[in-house]
């Protein structure tokens, strides 16, 4: 009994000793991943912008199209 005791004793002893480490905050890791961030340059950002804009328009186009077939479709039945 005595053994088991000790073992409980020990366990923890050990959780004590994990909570006691000092962990990072959470606005700590923030700064550090903040560190890593890379931000596009402006060309990068204007030529990204002009790319979305074209497949905006495009999906646009292409779901106007699809719309109005199906509505001649449904017309001529």
């Amino acid at each position: 009994m005595a053994k088991k005791e000790e073992k409980m004793k020990k366990t923890k002893d050990q959780k004590k000793k994990v909570k006691k480490e000092k962990k990072p905050g959470y606005l700590k890791e923030v700064k550090n991943e903040m560190k890593n961030v890379t931000f596009p340059s402006s060309k990068e950002v204007v030529k990204y912008t002009i790319a979305t804009i074209v497949i905006v328009a495009f999906l646009v186009a292409f779901f106007l199209c699809v719309s109005a077939i199906l509505s001649w479709i449904k017309g001529a039945i």
